[in-house]
């Protein structure tokens, strides 16, 4: 698996050697065809070689010319080249391990009130997100997270997502090609307020006399102006400064109003540059699959191009930002009227595409929310896509493990569960809450049409809840045990509403004495049992074990083993209740017991 990016970043990094030789080369050539240049320049003063140096320097001149075009673009080339590299480096270190030392973290997406995020780490340090997200901008990082938080796609969607995700998963090199791309777009929330402007279609200016007046007065006062300072009809000389003293006037009485027209889009011009080109690449990529052709067909409505619709929006823009020269944007408004003739244009643009301009954006974020679940098979060993079955109520996993966890270390089970309460019993650091995660990170890939890490998987449409992280909270006064009664009432409302429902809970109750949490454990377990959910449960309580004589409800276990006082784990789920426990040993390990 790593083999097939370090293949590939070889081949970027071979080729990058040529270019840079080449970008040198360039380089001395641009510095020796400029001394021949220099040298040409000044021998053309001397009357003996005018001619002959003159012709010389013009001929360098153009190779000059030439060098820089066929630099600059060799440079470019560079750029791209290191993008990929930098894009097969990470690719790596998500198969290695290093993908925990990632920036992107998703943290602001974190919810202490979201059914299971903080329990599976879907967002946070060392979380799915962290390993899988390949978004760029902001709309793609709001569609990824959408989709971890909150997958509610119906079955026929998620089929079509996984023919999606398929497809991007084996095409690396357009992957690469996009990330590389949408790479210099910056996440920034500011897309959302240029976004509102642009989809406000309020007129400029309403009142058409006016309109026609400041758009056909420069088409007569500035030639006239002109003509007049050319051929010196000085009779005329004030007639004209007059008339350009009225459209200098015009300019500045509608200053402030035109300023507040721009206003959120008149910065915007590289950024719209950077767009135009991920949605080129998308307008002019052949798909397979339905899923990614309607998302290219969202950029080409019509008659509507986004990448050409961008490029026309972003000519306006560099209109409108004239104005860093304050000298030439004077003259231009006095002559032109520029800034009005921007506004309508602007205005122009807002009619013809407010429309259909934000589905361009959220298309884009939803292609690179797929994008983003297409790196689980290309990072992740023994992956497949799961069979949903809306009918069914048995999930049925062969060589299911945890996405999170290394290939190298991964451990992976066979499961089965029936709609049946499963209490999963076992000693300390035996494997228990890991296989919980697992069996829940697994099933949000599933209902995202993504890729599983098991060689087989079959289940229904799940909602999942989980209680596991639970932590008190000072400020509202909560302990550790209240938030877990709060999580544990919000699980039993979900599954007494709904059937479609799997619940996680880690250790229930492990916040009170042994007495009470027994007590509380058995008249939980029971009312979910009733409700016809399914879920799993850990315990160090063996009591609760007993509760298998109720229909319905089975007990796993994870154990170990010990070898010369050693303590080995093989993290295996087995049927029945666990007959060995650790804590003694574990004890006796760190020095607390005498052996």
């Amino acid at each position: 698996m790593e083999q097939k990016y370090e293949k590939h970043l070889k081949k970027q990094e071979d080729v990058l050697n040529k270019l840079t030789k080449t970008f040198n080369m360039l380089g001395y050539l641009k510095l020796i065809t400029l001394l021949i240049l220099i040298g040409s320049g000044i021998y053309s003063f001397y009357p003996i070689f005018r001619l002959s140096f003159l012709v010389s320097a013009i001929v360098f001149l153009i190779l000059l010319v030439f060098l820089s075009i066929l630099h600059n673009n060799a440079d470019q080339k560079i750029q791209y080249r290191k993008g990929i590299i930098l894009i097969d480096k990470k690719y790596i270190d998500r198969i290695n391990g290093k993908w925990i030392d990632f920036e992107d973290m998703g943290y602001e997406f974190i919810n202490s009130e979201h059914p299971y995020s903080l329990d599976l780490d879907i967002v946070g340090k060392k979380s799915l997100f962290q390993l899988l997200n390949s978004t760029s901008t902001y709309h793609g990082r709001q569609a990824f997270a959408h989709d971890l938080l909150l997958n509610d796609y119906p079955i026929n969607e998620i089929a079509e997502r996984q023919k999606a995700i398929e497809e991007l998963t084996s095409s690396i090199e357009f992957s690469h090609d996009f990330q590389y791309y949408a790479s210099k777009i910056k996440p920034n929330e500011k897309i959302t307020l240029i976004l509102k402007e642009i989809k406000n279609t309020e007129l400029f200016m309403k009142s058409k006399p006016l309109r026609y007046i400041l758009k056909y007065c420069p088409l007569f006062i500035t030639p006239f102006s002109i003509v007049v300072y050319i051929f010196q009809f000085k009779s005329l000389f004030l007639i004209a400064f007059i008339l350009l003293a009225i459209q200098a006037l015009i300019w500045s009485l509608g200053y402030l109003k035109i300023k507040m027209y721009f206003i959120g889009i008149d910065n915007l011009g590289y950024t719209l540059v950077n767009y135009s080109k991920v949605f080129t690449l998308l307008q002019t990529q052949s798909f397979k699959s339905d899923k990614l052709n309607s998302i290219k067909n969202n950029l080409t409505l019509a008659d509507y191009s986004a990448s050409s619709a961008l490029r026309e929006l972003n000519g306006i823009i560099s209109r409108i930002d004239v104005k860093s020269n304050p000298i030439v944007y004077f003259v231009l408004n006095v002559l032109l009227l520029w800034d009005y003739e921007c506004a309508f244009k602007l205005e122009q643009w807002k009619m013809k595409y407010s429309a259909v301009s934000e589905s361009w954006f959220t298309s884009l974020g939803e292609f690179e929310s797929l994008l983003s679940f297409s790196n689980v098979s290309n990072v992740i060993k023994d992956t497949c896509f799961p069979e949903i079955d809306k009918e069914s109520r048995t999930i049925k996993s062969i060589g299911i493990g945890h996405p999170l966890i290394s290939n190298d270390n991964r451990v992976c089970n066979d499961f089965i569960i029936n709609n049946e309460i499963i209490i999963i019993s076992g000693s300390n650091m035996s494997g228990k809450t890991t296989f919980l995660r697992t069996l829940g990170i697994n099933i949000i890939l599933a209902r995202n049409g993504c890729n599983v890490c098991a060689k087989q998987m079959s289940l229904p449409l799940l909602e999942v809840i989980t209680s596991m992280r639970i932590a008190d909270d000072l400020n509202e006064g909560v302990s550790t045990f209240y938030a877990e009664l709060k999580r544990i009432k919000r699980i039993l409302e979900l599954s007494k509403s709904k059937q479609n429902v799997i619940f996680l809970i880690d250790e229930i109750f492990k916040g009170t004495n042994s007495v009470d949490r027994l007590l509380g454990a058995k008249a939980v377990i029971k009312k979910l049992n009733a409700y016809k959910v399914m879920g799993l449960i850990t315990t160090h309580d063996l009591e609760l074990c007993k509760l298998s004589s109720i229909q319905g409800i089975l007990n796993y276990n994870f154990t170990e083993s010990y070898i010369d006082k050693n303590i080995l784990f093989d993290y295996k789920i087995k049927e029945g209740e666990a007959k060995t426990t650790n804590a003694k040993f574990l004890m006796q390990a760190v020095g607390i017991l005498n052996e």
